[in-house]
Parts: C-alpha cells; structure tokens; sequence
C-alpha cells in the first residue's frame, strides 16, 4: 500500500492558506508534495466480511413508549493481525448498535457511562428538545446515567449519533462512539424501495484511523494537515477491507462519513451510475443519477446501486471535485484514491425492488416569510465570525413559528462545514446560483467550498427553551473542538434569552 511518508517539513505563516513550506533534512519540496497524496486502489485485500451493527434492543413500558438502554464502554478490537486496538463503544468494543424507531413514537433512553471521564451523546440530525439534544451541556459524568425522551417528529432519514463533550468531540468519535439512528415513516414504508436491513438496504458507517506500530490508533495530527487527524486505513461499520456478498439487484447504500476530517468523493470502479434517493433530512422527490457523490463528516446520503449476476465491484473515494484551493487539498488528503469495500454479486440476483418516480417531499422554506437574516463567517481554525465558542455565551435567540435565512461561508482555502441542531435546512443558493441537485432535499450539515456564500433557510418550530442552546459549528471535529462553534437559543413568545445553568445540565453521579 501507497502511504504518506513521514518527512520532516515545516509550515510557516498560516493564515487563510499555506505559507512557506521549509525543508529539513535535504531533498525538494517539490518531492515532498509529491509524495503527500495516497493511493490504495489494488492495494487493499478484501477478504473480511462486512460487519452489519445489530439494531438495538427495546422495550416498551406501560406508557408505550420505546425504551432503549445504551452502554458507553471501553474495549478492544482487534482490527487486524496483531495486538487489539483498545477501543470505545455503545453495547460493545467499538460503534454502537442501529437505533430504529418510527415517525410519532414516542422513545426513551437510558444512557449509562462506563468512561473514567465525561462523555455525552448527542442525536445528530434530529428535531427535539434542547434539553435532550445531547450537547456540551447535557455530559454524563462517570458512572453516571442520561435519560432522555421525545416524541419523534420528522420524516424517515438515516440520522446517526455520537459523543459531542466540548474540546473532547474528535478525541471520543475517533476511538469508537458513534452510530445510526434510521428514522422510518409509513409514506416511506409504503414504497418499493429496497428496505431489508443488512440484505438490500445497509448501513455504511465510513472511517478513516491511522494505526501506530502497536495497533493502537494514532490520534495525533497527520502531518502538515489542517484538518487534524486524517487516516491511511478505511474502516466500514469497523471492518478493514471489507467484503459485502449482494443477494438482490437493487441495493440500498446508507452512507455516513463518520470520519473526524477526511472527505470522501464516492464512486464505483466501473464508474457505474447510482442514484441519490436521500439526503441528511430524508428522500428527495425524485432520484438523481450520478457517478460520483462527495460527503464531508457528518454528511449522509442513501444511494441505490444496481447489480448483474456473477459481478464484482469496488466502491472507492476519488480525489475529490471541489472544497480547497491551492495546495491544501493535496495535503489533507483531497487527491487521495481509496478502495473502501468490494461487492460481490452471485450467478442469480432476486428482482423485486424498484426506484419509484416519486418519493419525498421537496424542501418548501422559500416560501416562508423570513423573520430575520443572519450572516457567519468560518475562518482559521476555530472561530466564527472572529468569536470562539464560549460554553457561558448564547449568541442569539431565534423565535418559534418563524423561519430564518443564514448565510454561511467559509473565508478559508482549505475545507470547512457547517452543521445546524435541531432542524433540517434548505438550500437556498450557492454563490447566488441554484445549488447543485445533491443539495437539493433537506440537510443538515453542506459542505462549504471556499470563499462562496450559502444561503440556508429553515424553520424553528416545537421546542422553545429560553436558557438550553442548540449549537451550530464546523463539523471538522478538530476546528470544532478548538472553538468553531457557537449557540442558540428557541424562544417562545414572551420569551427572552436566559443564562446556561453554571456547569451544564449533565449527570455526574450515578
């Protein structure tokens, strides 16, 4: 396998892009940049079946409602040959199980930390109480217990979880604590589409780790990146060189990039077409026919992909099509190609799903009488606007009823995104042009390509709380954990801005 080299070079003078790269130890820099991009493809040996996270467990009390219990534990894994990776989990070693549950249920969990440090989950991609939402301020300390409850309220989506401790996010994902969350509904039921969990429709929890000689993951910074750590090894549901024996024609791919910083461009070997069925927020109204389908963490997508008897087909990560300028995308991993997980078709494929011609419903905040227009700006490495966050600072209340437009842009040359709690937004406009079609159903985490303004509308409806914010930031984990992120508040009427309670609203005893 094609890896980085681990040369010694210096990086002078970084502002909104590189400065003077300074060599040491003799050679061109020109060899070093040269040598700075990965190339896996034909270099990964496929011969490890394809783990499939188990959907979790529940019960129902006597109220009805879905009771889950989640563990936050440390493990081992053993990834490869060799020693184990010690690792961290949710019900096991490492990742955690596939919650599902339906539009208007009403569900319930009991999360117990097992950590010997504070840890929290938090419901990404979800509509609930702030309360509940498993921010900075809701930390589980150790040996301590988090019940959250809400009433699900938002179309069916592929939303996912993990830790969001304030400084700590990156440090507790990268160890291991993250999983789905599939939201169903009845409309989303009632169609054709491939939906049997683990055989035609599958979850793809994409990673990427560095391994140190001791297979222990390497945590630190790769070199001269500015997006923190970005490994040289894919994980796929935690399985390294994953294999996934297909049974049907049709097959649904629920792809998360659940990786710290790396960015993936999503293909296939043949560059075969696929279609785009869903984004962050649910299905969009109709496929979109594509080659190609970049995600930046965090991001999720559902692709259907349609297979012949007898075949086998690589999905890999291409270099990446937009999101840098200049020579950052080389070296933080942008050029890189990744083999990522092989199908492997047999001599007969069941046919009995379909694509249907209309699924979901279309983003509809445009429509919206827009109460008020906010603009932020995402520079360096951990500040929006010129702020860092502040865990004692609400920077704004919105109201409930209304809706907002945000514009959002990233001042930077190198990459940077932009996730919102607690709502799915519409994207409005890239650059003051119609986006793309793979931005056009309902989001909550857009890539920002570099010095483009996006307009994002949404609508903050449900849940007020004066004094619990919701968080808005980078979802590079290292910039987020360095303080690109801020608060805000849903207020109702009448209402106005209170102060976050001194320590968080977390459970520090058991």
């Amino acid at each position: 396998m094609k890896r980085r080299k681990a040369l010694k070079w210096t990086l002078i003078g970084v502002g909104g892009g590189v400065g003077a790269l300074v060599l040491g130890g003799g050679g061109t820099i020109a060899y070093l940049y040269g040598n700075a991009k990965l190339d896996t493809v034909g270099e990964v040996d496929f011969d490890n079946p394809l783990g499939i996270p188990p959907l979790a467990e529940s019960e129902t009390d006597a109220s009805g409602t879905r009771v889950f219990n989640l563990s936050v534990r440390a493990g081992a894994t053993r990834f490869k040959e060799g020693g184990a990776t010690s690792t961290w989990g949710v019900n096991g070693d490492f990742l955690g199980p596939t919650i599902r549950a339906g539009r208007g249920e009403e569900v319930a969990f009991s999360v117990h930390n097992g950590l010997d440090e504070a840890t929290s989950i938090h419901w990404h991609g979800m509509h609930l109480p702030a309360v509940m939402d498993g921010g900075p301020h809701q930390w589980i300390g150790p040996g301590g217990e988090w019940l959250p409850q809400w009433t699900i309220d938002q179309p069916a989506a592929t939303l996912w979880y993990h830790p969001h401790p304030h400084g700590q996010t990156g440090r507790h994902v990268y160890r291991g604590l993250a999983g789905m969350f599939i939201i169903d509904d009845e409309e989303t039921g009632a169609l054709n589409l491939p939906g049997e969990y683990g055989v035609d429709d599958v979850p793809l929890i994409v990673q990427d780790r560095k391994f140190d000689g001791g297979n222990q993951f390497d945590e630190s910074a790769s070199f001269m990146s500015t997006q923190g750590v970005i490994g040289d090894e894919i994980l796929v549901n935690g399985t390294l060189g994953p294999y996934f024996d297909v049974t049907t024609r049709l097959v649904r791919l629920r792809l998360l990039n659940g990786s710290n910083s790396r960015l993936y461009n999503f293909g296939f070997s043949d560059d075969r077409r696929f279609s785009l069925i869903g984004t962050d927020g649910g299905l969009l109204p109709e496929a979109w026919e594509t080659d190609r389908l970049q995600l930046s963490p965090g991001e999720r997508a559902e692709v259907v992909v349609a297979f012949e008897p007898g075949e086998t087909v690589d999905l890999r990560s291409y270099p990446a099509r937009f999101g840098y300028t200049g020579p950052l995308a080389r070296l933080n991993g942008a050029e890189d190609r990744l083999d990522i997980l092989r199908f492997r078709a047999p001599g007969t494929l069941a046919d009995e799903t379909e694509i249907p011609a209309a699924m979901g419903a279309a983003p509809d905040v445009d429509g919206d009488e827009v109460a008020e227009e906010r603009s932020f700006e995402l520079s360096g490495f951990n500040s929006i606007n010129g702020e860092q966050m502040d865990p004692g600072r609400i920077d704004f209340g919105v109201r409930e009823g209304t809706a907002e437009v945000w514009e959002v842009t990233n001042n930077d040359g190198f990459m940077h995104n932009f996730h919102v709690h607690d709502v799915q937004f519409q994207v409005l406009s890239v650059d003051g042009q119609e986006p793309p079609p793979f931005l056009r159903g309902w989001k909550d985490t857009v890539q920002l390509v570099p010095q483009e303004r996006y307009r994002l509308a949404m609508r903050f409806t449900g849940y007020t709380d004066p004094n619990l914010p919701y968080m808005f930031h980078c979802h590079i984990l290292v910039h987020e954990d360095s303080g690109m992120m801020g608060q805000f508040v849903v207020l109702g009427e009448g209402e106005r801005i209170g102060t976050v309670p001194e320590g968080g609203v977390g459970h520090g005893h058991p």
